[in-house]
């Protein structure tokens, strides 16, 4: 656990604390805690819960990731300290918006927890789009029209499966897939994944092979459409509901 050890010797090193004062705050001995620091013992689970607590860092981040690479104020926290995700903005303040381009889409599975791979993506600003945490992400195919080959969706990070609305879109990232955008319903502990267009089946997805959610807010499309690119009996409803999610945008950010 080198990694592990030279993180927490770096974060009490930078809050100037002393090895029995961390111990103190972490309600553990001394002795023990520098067992783990010089990397010659691990700690249990609960003392390991404890200092990603302590220092409002997911487990993940203190045994994978240098954190001396890492801007930790920048870091949104989530409940539990389940995942962090840097929060960039520009000289104006405005949210800075990752985009995960066509050729990086695979290796985002393996990313999307590491904050030098997230860092390392390009960015593009939204004023328009505040109060929370957004990305962009491509789209292939032809499940989803208007959106094909060249478009991005940029979805807005949804925290808890829970909140997660029957017959809205979504970009999901799961185990199996990779990332897809869909029309989400739940099913009992499953979700339905659904195409707008009727040509691609539905199919189910279980609650613990979903990694990331993140809700439709916007649509960047590099083509125009042709109208047979959209079959003729779901059109209108697909337009319906493309005017409802901007209405939704609009007064939402009015």
């Amino acid at each position: 656990m080198t990694q592990f050890s030279d993180n927490i010797r770096f974060l009490r090193t930078q809050k100037g604390f002393s090895k029995q004062k961390l111990a103190d705050a972490l309600e553990i001995k001394a002795a023990a805690y520098t067992t783990y620091e010089d990397g010659r013992t691990e700690p249990p689970f609960s003392v390991l819960q404890r200092i990603a607590r302590y220092y409002h860092i997911s487990v993940d981040l203190l045994l994978s990731v240098d954190i001396r690479k890492v801007n930790i104020e920048k870091l949104l926290t989530l409940e539990d300290n389940r995942i962090v995700l840097p929060i960039t903005v520009d000289k104006n303040g405005e949210n800075l918006i990752e985009i995960v381009p066509h050729k990086a889409k695979a290796g985002y599975l393996a990313g999307y927890s590491d904050p030098e791979y997230i860092e390392s993506l390009q960015h593009i600003s939204l004023p328009f789009l505040r109060n929370g945490k957004f990305r962009a992400f491509p789209i292939e195919g032809k499940s989803m029209p208007p959106f094909q080959d060249g478009s991005f969706i940029v979805g807005q990070y949804v925290e808890k499966a829970e909140n997660i609305k029957d017959g809205h879109t979504y970009v999901m990232l799961t185990k199996d897939d990779g990332i897809v955008y869909k029309r989400v319903y739940r099913k009992g502990r499953k979700f339905m994944f659904h195409s707008d267009n009727p040509e691609f089946e539905p199919y189910e997805v279980k609650t613990t092979d979903i990694l990331e959610v993140w809700k439709f807010a916007f649509a960047l499309i590099s083509k125009e459409y042709q109208p047979d690119d959209i079959p003729q009996d779901s059109m209108r409803d697909l337009l319906l509901d493309i005017k409802r999610d901007i209405k939704k945008l609009v007064s939402g950010n009015s």
